[in-house]
């Protein structure tokens, strides 16, 4: 792996979403109502509501916000219609974006997708254009001020637990794992309570590309921002080196 490190982005992102909870916890609730959907509201016995659930925890989101979330889930469970779509397309200077949503409603989506898309200068392509230029991770991001354990009885226990990479960085670890591997080295490092900055399966780049033109990076900023603002999109994926 090329230990290229998303800590400062993530911290920034997760300014954003404090200034934005009820938009984040939105988000949130629907990956918990599809969860609840496709596995049953016992997290004990539902990995991806398990996932899930530790990902809310993460963002903040209260025990009881999550309990009344998972509980409204079960109830709801008939009538959550909630679809998973994937958009992929080309921001400035032939940089790739990929985005993930859940939506009831595609029509709206896509045309606030493809809104998003235009108003950054970008456009929305073909499923596939962009989505072989990135490789289907788990990455777990730990802050090192957070973090007690020396960082070589951590790689040891991420690598023992079927983590793939672990890199040191100036201010985080980032553990990379196989997708199938993710849950494993997540619960393992979960027990062993070592706070989690951010941890999910994700989309990572093979190759970043450098914008230094100023209206490019303004563009692909506003289609950036335009796509965060949208309760639909649950993820954005993007090989911007910032």
């Amino acid at each position: 792996m090329s230990g290229h490190s998303k800590f400062a982005n993530i911290k920034h992102k997760k300014e954003k979403n404090d200034a934005a909870k009820g938009r984040i916890f939105t988000q949130l609730g629907r990956e918990i109502a599809v969860a609840v959907k496709e596995g049953g509201p016992d997290v004990n016995n539902n990995s991806r509501l398990k996932a899930v659930v530790a990902k809310a925890k993460a963002n903040n989101m209260t025990n009881d916000t999550i309990e009344r979330s998972i509980k409204k889930a079960a109830g709801d469970v008939g009538s959550v219609n909630y679809e998973k779509v994937t958009y992929e397309g080309y921001g400035p200077s032939g940089s790739a974006i990929i985005v993930v949503a859940l939506t009831d409603n595609k029509n709206r989506t896509a045309a606030n997708v493809r809104n998003a898309f235009t108003k950054g200068g970008g456009s929305v392509g073909t499923q596939g254009c962009v989505s072989y230029m990135f490789d289907e991770k788990g990455q777990i991001i730990i802050d090192k001020e957070e973090c007690e354990m020396d960082a070589d009885e951590l790689m040891m226990l991420a690598l023992d637990a079927g983590a793939e990479d672990f890199s040191d960085e100036e201010d985080s670890y980032e553990i990379i794992t196989a997708p199938a591997d993710f849950e494993a080295v997540r619960e393992a490092l979960e027990a062993a309570k070592i706070p989690m900055l951010e941890a999910d399966v994700t989309m990572i780049p093979q190759t970043y590309v450098t914008l230094t033109d100023e209206n490019d990076i303004k563009m692909i900023n506003r289609t950036l921002d335009l796509l965060d603002d949208d309760d639909d999109v649950q993820n954005v994926y993007h090989n911007w080196d910032e």
